[in-house]
C-alpha cells in the first residue's frame, strides 16, 4: 500500500461534496420521518403513473380490461420494486463509502508522524520495500537521502523540548513544501528524516538535497514556524550504487556519516572506496534492519509473590535473532546507542512483548523496560504507548514501565509530566534496578514509583548483618511510606528467598523460579495453579488506595500496618 504524506496546495483544495461532513467522512443518508414519508411518494407515485400509462396504451389494443389491469398492475409494481429498492440500496453504498473513507484515515494515521505529518518510520520501511521492488523490476532509479539535524540535543538543552519540537515541526513543513508530489519524506527517528525520491538518480537527489539545505538555513519571514537549522545528508540510489534495500540503506547512512565528518552542514553522496571503514553507518543500518525485520524475539521471567508462591507477573524482554549481527541483547543495545536508534529499538521491543504477551491471564502483569532517553524523546506519550497496547487489546492498567537512569535525565520536569500522563491512563511505572550506584537512587527521589525493583547485586550480597541487607531494609521501609510493590531480582538460591521474606521483601524473580523464555500455556488453569514456589508467608506494608486496588488485581494481599 502506498502512502503520500507531502501535501501540495493543490492537494489541499479538495472537491466539495454536499454530503461530505466537516471531518471528511460521508453522510450516513438516515432521513428524518419528514423525509422517509416524502421519498415513500416517489416509488407511489412511479407506480401509479406508469400503471395509467399501460392501461391507457392497452385500452384500444386490448379490450379485456381484466388482462389489462392485470398488466398495469404488473408493470406497476416492477416500477414500484425498482424505485424501492434504488432508495434502501442508496443508503448502504453512501454508509460503505462513509466507512472507505474512514479506513483510509486511520490507515494514514497510524503511518503518519503526528508531530511534522511527515511518514513515520513503520511508513518509511514499507514505502522502501516497494520502491526498490519497482526500481529493480522495471529498471528505473529510486534514491534515497537520509538526513540528520546538525546539533540538535543543543536545541533541547537552550529552549527546551517545546523549542525542539518546533523545530522538527518547521522542518517538517519545510520539507513538504520542497518536494515533488510522487516524492516521499518520512521522520525516521528523534532528529533523523528520510526522503524517497523515484525516477531520480544520485546526482538529481543531491541537487534536491542541497535546494533544501539552502532553504533550512534561511529563515522564512511568512511561516515564524520555521526555524533555521543546518543538517548532513548522505546519499545511494538503486541501481547505479545499491542492488537492495539492505545496501541502500547501508550505503545512505555511510555517506551521512562521511558528510558529518566532514564538517557537518553538508551533503554526499556515497563512496564505494569509503565503505570499507565506516563501521558506524554499518551498525546504524544493521540495527535499522533489525527492527524492521522484526529480527527480535520476545522471552520472560516469572515474578513471583513471596508469600503464596504464586506468579503475580511477567517480565517481558528481548533476545535478537538470526540473522541479526548480534549475540545478545547487550551488544544489541550497545549497537542502538551507538547509532542513535535507541528510542526506535525501545518503542519496537515494546510492540513486539506486547505482542507476544497478549493471551496472559487478567490477573498477571506485564512489564517491560524504557531508557530515560526514550522517556524524553517526542516519540514517547501516553497516547502513543496506548496505541500500541489497544493494537493487541491489552490493558493499560496492567502494563509496568521499568525505568533505569543508565543514562543521566535531562529534564526531569519534562519526564514527570510524561510519566504521570502514563498513571492517569492505569499504566503503572517501576524504579529498575534501585541500589546500582546513585541513579536509582537519584529516580527515586524525583520521581514517583507503583513499583520499585531492587538490584541483583544488593539481592545476592544480602546476608544477617550484611551492610546491603540494611540497604534492602531501607528500600522496603521506604516503600511502605508510599505503598509501593518491592521486587526483589537476581534470585539464585534458597536462602536469598528466606533473606528477601525476613526484610519485607514482597514478589521476587531469578533464575530460581525459573530463566527467561516464552510463556507458558495458560489454558483455563486457574490462579493456584500457577505457582512455582512454597515459602512461608510474609505480610506486606499497607498501600494508598489506588495502588491497594492494583495489588487485589494481580493477587497479593493488601499489605498490613
Amino acid at each position: 500500500m502506498r502512502y503520500q504524506f507531502v501535501i501540495t496546495p493543490a492537494q489541499e483544495g479538495l472537491v466539495h461534496d454536499d454530503n461530505m461532513l466537516p471531518d471528511g467522512s460521508v453522510k450516513s443518508g438516515v432521513p428524518t420521518s419528514a423525509g422517509l414519508a416524502a421519498r415513500m411518494l416517489i416509488p407511489l407515485a412511479a407506480s401509479a403513473g406508469s400503471g395509467i400509462l399501460i392501461d391507457s396504451f392497452l385500452g384500444t389494443a386490448e379490450p379485456d380490461p381484466l388482462l389489462r389491469a392485470a398488466l398495469s398492475v404488473l408493470v406497476a409494481a416492477s416500477v414500484a420494486a425498482i424505485a424501492l429498492g434504488t432508495m434502501l440500496i442508496r443508503p448502504l453504498v453512501r454508509s460503505r463509502a462513509d466507512l472507505q473513507v474512514r479506513y483510509q484515515a486511520a490507515v494514514a494515521d497510524a503511518s503518519r508522524d503526528g508531530l511534522t505529518g511527515l511518514g513515520n518510520h513503520r511508513a518509511f520501511q514499507e514505502e522502501l520495500d516497494r520502491q526498490v521492488e519497482h526500481a529493480t523490476r522495471y529498471h528505473v532509479p529510486v534514491s534515497l537521502v537520509m538526513i540528520d539535524l546538525d546539533e540538535f540535543k543543543q536545541v533541547n538543552d537552550r529552549g527546551g523540548h517545546g523549542a525542539g519540537d518546533k523545530t522538527l515541526a518547521g522542518f517538517g513543513k519545510l520539507v513538504s513544501a520542497a518536494l515533488r508530489r510522487v516524492d516521499q519524506a518520512f521522520r525516521v527517528g528523534g532528529d533523523e528524516f528520510a526522503l524517497l525520491l523515484p525516477h531520480t538518480d544520485a546526482d538529481g537527489a543531491h541537487i534536491v538535497a542541497r535546494r533544501l539545505l539552502a532553504s533550512a538555513l534561511q529563515p522564512v519571514l511568512r511561516d515564524p514556524e520555521i526555524r533555521p537549522v543546518s543538517f548532513s545528508a548522505g546519499i545511494s540510489a538503486v541501481p547505479a550504487l545499491a542492488d537492495n534495500r539492505s545496501q541502500l540503506l547501508t550505503q545512505a547512512d555511510a555517506a551521512l556519516y562521511a558528510a558529518k565528518r566532514a564538517g557537518r552542514t553538508e551533503v554526499a553522496i556515497f563512496d564505494p572506496s569509503a565503505a570499507p571503514s565506516d563501521s558506524a553507518a554499518g551498525t546504524s543500518a544493521a540495527i535499522s534492519e533489525v527492527i524492521a525485520r522484526n529480527l527480535l524475539r520476545p522471552v520472560f521471567q516469572p515474578i513471583v509473590n513471596l508469600a503464596d508462591g504464586a506468579t503475580i507477573g511477567y517480565e517481558g524482554l528481548i533476545r535478537p535473532v538470526s540473522p541479526a549481527p548480534y549475540a545478545d541483547p547487550a551488544a544489541l543495545f550497545a549497537a542502538a546507542e551507538a547509532s542513535g536508534h535507541v528510542v526506535t529499538l525501545d518503542l519496537a521491543c515494546v510492540e513486539a512483548i506486547v505482542a507476544a504477551a497478549a493471551g496472559i491471564p487478567d490477573d498477571l502483569f506485564l512489564s517491560v523496560n524504557l531508557s530515560p532517553m526514550t522517556v524524553e524523546a517526542p516519540e514517547f506519550s501516553t497516547p502513543a504507548m496506548l496505541s500500541i497496547l489497544a493494537r493487541h487489546r491489552f490493558p493499560p492498567e496492567r502494563l509496568v514501565i521499568e525505568l533505569t537512569e543508565h543514562h543521566p535525565i535531562t529534564d526531569v520536569d519534562h519526564v514527570r509530566t510524561k510519566l504521570d500522563s502514563c498513571r492517569g491512563a492505569g499504566i503503572r511505572l517501576a524504579a529498575d534496578d534501585l541500589g546500582a550506584g546513585n541513579a536509582g537512587l537519584r529516580l527515586l527521589s524525583d520521581l514517583r514509583f507503583d513499583v520499585i525493583k531492587v538490584d541483583l547485586g544488593l539481592v545476592q550480597r544480602s546476608s544477617p548483618g550484611a551492610r546491603s541487607s540494611a540497604v534492602v531494609e531501607s528500600i522496603v521501609a521506604f516503600a511502605s511510606r508510599t505503598g509501593a510493590l518491592v521486587i526483589g531480582e537476581g534470585v539464585e538460591h534458597e536462602a536469598q528467598v528466606q533473606q528477601l521474606t525476613d526484610l519485607g521483601v514482597t514478589a521476587a524473580q531469578g533464575f530460581l523460579f525459573s530463566r527467561p523464555g516464552p510463556l507458558p500455556d495458560f489454558g483455563d488453569a486457574p490462579a493456584p495453579s500457577r505457582k512455582i514456589y512454597a515459602p512461608a508467608a510474609v505480610e506486606a506494608p499497607e498501600a494508598d488506595a489506588s495502588l491497594e486496588a492494583w495489588r487485589r488485581s494481580i493477587g497479593l494481599a493488601s499489605p498490613a500496618a
